[in-house]
């Protein structure tokens, strides 16, 4: 099963991640909190493996992701994917390039973590999400068939 093990966002810039048992991920912006979310941008929210992490024996957070996952293989999914977290429904935007703050980490971290730094995404749908939730994965076709049966019934 795929889940949720930490969720991290950065209140103020300069700052290290701040660990939260439960954020509100919002619609086209990111985590509520997080000063890296903007409205707009495809680089929402970072999702990045524990099992990549342990391998490269670096603490959940110090990467800077919003998300530390466990149980899903992050770098075979494609552009697109979308998955429901919790109650937040995220979609794949683009692989995270490894930026010189992984050298701050070790020095030659960031050589070491290309194409596996982690997979940046947007917010699709506004929703609650709790350390432990599961992660699914989803298709563009089952969201826009729920999106029209609530438009249907007047339900959102």
């Amino acid at each position: 099963m795929s889940e949720v093990l930490h969720l991290f966002q950065c209140l103020a810039h300069g700052e290290p991640m701040h660990e939260f048992e439960d954020v509100l991920a919002v619609e086209n912006k990111g985590f509520n909190q997080c000063i890296h979310g903007r409205q707009g941008s495809s680089r929402q929210v970072l999702l990045m493996d524990q099992e990549t992490l342990e391998a490269f024996g670096i603490p959940a957070g110090r990467a800077r992701e919003n998300i530390t996952t466990f149980g899903i293989k992050l770098d075979g999914l494609p552009l697109g994917q979308r998955l429901r977290v919790g109650n937040a429904l995220l979609e794949v935007t683009a692989p995270c390039t490894p930026c010189h703050q992984m050298d701050e980490i070790r020095p030659g971290l960031k050589k070491e973590l290309s194409g596996r730094r982690g997979l940046l995404c947007r917010v699709i749908q506004t929703g609650d999400i709790h350390r432990g939730d599961r992660i699914e994965l989803e298709s563009a076709d089952s969201v826009r068939s729920q999106t029209s049966d609530d438009a249907a019934t007047g339900t959102f």
